[in-house]
């Protein structure tokens, strides 16, 4: 089924002046004259009631900003942990899975959420609306990457050179649809792909994506909060996930507080933000605790270094969008949040503990996660019989290799960082594709 309305269920709120607009698919900020500040949707009185005839993240389309249903989208598992919670000393532990893992359900084939934010942004998108820009460190480009190719949606994906190594499916690209391109940028960092990504999405013919400024992507990444309030029957007390940009943390923080306005688990407090990054490349734990922002006083080649030496370069976000009203600094103020780091050393050992206790593998950023879960309930900042809500941003990649042979996509384009703005016009020439969908979301 194909849902051509105009999203009239859902309208777009400034999170700085309150001006309420509807939602036309593409908006990414406020027209008023004001500095940036994200925009919110907002869903009216709707009730927290999903469709259990639906497999996948559609089954939270009432509070989706989707115009059309993107077929055979995953969804978050969530189940309790008794072994995990055992071995960290807590009696209430819930792991909210993205990934693969046939066993519990759960068949999001990139093995990322980011399928979650993909399908939302999909569902939003209007026809013709042109040929969409995604910029990413390698998540986000593959799950985009593998729904706009089934379903031929025009994209172009830019990525640094170095994450074509995540750009591997069951199917090339190309077979499905040939609707996607990819770009590759030498010698670049995630911050280089989105400069690239915003001077392309400017040129007629072409659209961002947004990153963390779609409603759309935030609200994909919350059916996260919204699955473990199926299965939690209430809110979780603590939130804990690892984060490069924010967009899954301030996803999940507004999709508590739409929770908790319809009235699910109570009038308690919002879910505690437990935020982890990486040892060494911790631009939002240095803001939260020293207040210092390294993206206004570090020079980019440090930050670079510092990037290609992560344990998870998926969390490498040299700009997140912190200050800016609705952002992550607001949500773990809200939220009487933290942030923690932890180095490749103690994610390595969170990553094999998981796969013993749990049986399925995990990728480095869930691991960074465990690792700082670990380190909290170890220092006293979780009550240990609280509701405890890991969010495994990945999983299940290892699984999926060893069951299905997984091909690697080759580059439409590549080209120098130092060259990209000079070399524009050439990449917009060799990645443009026509401004309409070619063929339906849904079947």
């Amino acid at each position: 089924m194909i849902r051509d309305e105009d999203a009239s269920h859902c309208s777009l709120v400034c999170s700085s002046c309150a001006l309420r607009t509807p939602d036309d698919g593409v908006s990414l900020a406020c027209p008023e004259p004001h500095g940036p500040a994200l925009l919110r949707s907002d869903y009216g009185d709707r009730p927290f009631a999903p469709d259990r005839e639906v497999a996948g993240i559609h089954r939270y389309r009432d509070w989706l900003p989707i115009r059309r249903v993107v077929a055979d989208t995953g969804r978050t598992v969530v189940y309790r942990s008794e072994r995990l919670g055992g071995f960290l000393g807590l009696r209430n532990l819930w792991i909210a899975f993205n990934g693969y893992w046939p066993e519990r359900g759960a068949g999001l084939t990139t093995g990322s959420f980011k399928e979650l934010e993909a399908a939302a942004v999909l569902g939003r998108l209007p026809e013709r609306a042109g040929t969409l820009v995604v910029t990413s460190a390698g998540n986000t480009a593959a799950a985009f990457a593998e729904l706009c190719s089934v379903h031929g949606v025009p994209a172009v994906v830019i990525v640094p050179a170095e994450a074509m190594g995540h750009l591997r499916s069951r199917v090339p690209y190309a077979e499905h649809s040939g609707a996607v391109s990819i770009v590759a940028v030498e010698q670049a960092d995630y911050a280089d792909a989105i400069a690239l990504g915003d001077a392309l999405a400017a040129l007629p013919g072409f659209v961002p994506e947004g990153g963390t400024k779609n409603v759309a992507r935030r609200d994909g990444l919350g059916t996260v909060m919204l699955a473990a309030a199926e299965a939690m029957g209430g809110l979780p007390q603590y939130y804990v996930q690892a984060i490069g940009s924010g967009a899954g943390a301030i996803a999940a923080h507004e999709a508590a507080v739409r929770l908790r306005r319809a009235g699910v688990g109570g009038d308690g407090p919002l879910p505690r933000l437990m935020l982890a990054q990486n040892a060494g490349f911790a631009p939002v734990f240095e803001a939260w605790r020293t207040g210092r922002r390294s993206w206004e006083t570090t020079a980019p080649d440090e930050d670079r270094a510092a990037a290609r030496s992560a344990f998870a370069p998926e969390l490498t976000n040299r700009k997140p969008p912190y200050d800016v009203p609705g952002g992550l600094r607001e949500a773990l103020s809200e939220s009487a949040g933290e942030v923690f780091t932890a180095d490749g050393g103690e994610a390595r050992a969170a990553m094999a503990t998981f796969l013993e206790l749990e049986g399925i593998d995990i990728e480095p950023p869930a691991g960074v996660a465990l690792a700082t879960l670990r380190t909290a309930v170890r220092d006293g900042r979780v009550d240990p019989a609280a509701p405890v809500l890991l969010n495994i941003t990945g999983g299940g990649r290892a699984r999926l290799a060893a069951e299905h042979r997984l091909v690697s996509n080759e580059p439409t384009l590549v080209v120098p960082r130092d060259a990209v703005h000079t070399r524009l016009a050439e990449i917009a020439e060799r990645t443009g594709r026509p401004a309409a969908l070619s063929g339906p979301l849904s079947r």
